[in-house]
């Protein structure tokens, strides 16, 4: 049987007083017929000034220097617009996985992320340039091409797909995890169920490196690790660390495979709705949280192998001739993804990098 609750008659009616008197409360709901991303806040003159929210998404740990980098960028904002654009940041997949917040870009539910360059493939082919394997031999080649002419270049393909490019931050070189057995050569990868990005240019990578791969949103994948769906996976070692693996994974190999570049990104839909000046100051603000970001996840990356093997983790670094071999292997992947991609494009970047 239902419940029923009845108010005294005294309440009943101070709350009707309480309805009959000004309402002063302020509220972060938005205004019938104006956009879900604008509140209202006082203007300090009597008046109405509109405050454009930016939700903005990230995958990884709170404690993640990307995450971190979309806390900076967000101080940064809200400094340089005076408080007209505020940003809230939703760290551990709270928003979605990749393809679920690069869509949610596009229809402009959500309004930023950061994310690899793999997903974000899906939806602007040109990208899987950048996941090409064993692409960028150390951070500051990556950097150079990035911030360079092939980087703004590919940027430019973003409008098309529904969002803006503003810079790229970093996730770092990948590396190979798994529960099974220490990988110290491109044999010992044969037959492993891999976890990989949802992205076919990755699916292939492993599949000619004779693993299993499982693509998923890195939201499941600690459960899918711990349940033995799958055997391990790759991510850069800060991931490993922050996101907990090594609870549930014995052996990580320094493959450092791809280097992943992680753009942040801006739904087109918000964009549109900024002046001149306020986008002026996400340029900017881009700019300099992107400087911090990569330095910190430096830090991370350097700091998380000594934090693995304090935690059983056994640590396995490739021999030059050992790396060689997965290079080898791996060509295929460029000559099927070249004419995927274009020519031109992938023989510019190869020179680039040389």
């Amino acid at each position: 049987m239902k419940k029923l609750f009845i108010l005294p008659v005294t309440a009943m009616l101070v709350l009707s007083l309480m309805g009959c008197a000004p309402n002063n409360t302020q509220t972060n709901a938005a205004p019938k017929g104006t956009d879900a991303s604008t509140t209202n806040a006082g203007s300090g003159s009597g008046g109405q000034a509109k405050v454009k929210v930016m939700k903005m998404a990230s995958a990884n740990a709170k404690d993640r220097s990307l995450t971190r980098g979309l806390v900076k960028f967000g101080e940064i904002v809200e400094k340089e617009t005076g408080g007209s654009v505020k940003v809230e940041v939703f760290a551990d997949g709270q928003l979605g996985g990749d393809i679920a917040v690069f869509e949610g870009m596009k229809i402009g539910s959500i309004q930023g992320a950061t994310m690899s360059t793999g997903p974000i493939a899906s939806f602007a082919k040109r990208f899987n340039v950048f996941d090409l394997p064993f692409l960028f031999k150390d951070t500051d080649t990556a950097y150079k091409v990035l911030d360079g002419k092939i980087g703004q270049e590919l940027l430019n393909d973003l409008p098309a797909a529904g969002v803006v490019g503003l810079s790229y931050m970093e996730n770092g070189f990948r590396d190979l995890t798994n529960n099974k057995r220490e990988v110290k050569s491109v044999d010992d990868v044969k037959g492993l169920k891999i976890r990989t990005l949802e992205n076919e240019l990755h699916i292939e990578l492993w599949k000619t490196l004779g693993a299993v791969p499982t693509p998923m949103a890195i939201t499941e994948l600690f459960t899918a690790l711990e349940q033995r769906v799958v055997d391990g996976q790759e991510n850069p070692s800060g991931n490993v660390k922050l996101n907990k693996f090594y609870e549930v994974q014995k052996y990580i190999t320094k493959t450092g495979h791809v280097y992943n570049a992680s753009p942040l990104l801006v739904s087109n839909k918000f964009w549109e709705q900024l002046s001149d000046k306020e986008k002026e100051a996400l340029k900017k603000a881009a700019t300099e949280a992107t400087a911090w970001q990569r330095q910190e996840n430096q830090k991370e990356t350097a700091d998380a192998y000594d934090f693995l093997t304090k935690n059983k983790m056994t640590v396995t670094t490739l021999s030059p001739e050992e790396k060689q071999k997965f290079v080898d292997k791996l060509q295929p992947v460029y000559d099927k993804y070249k004419p995927i991609i274009g020519e031109d494009l992938v023989n510019r970047l190869l020179e680039a990098v040389k």
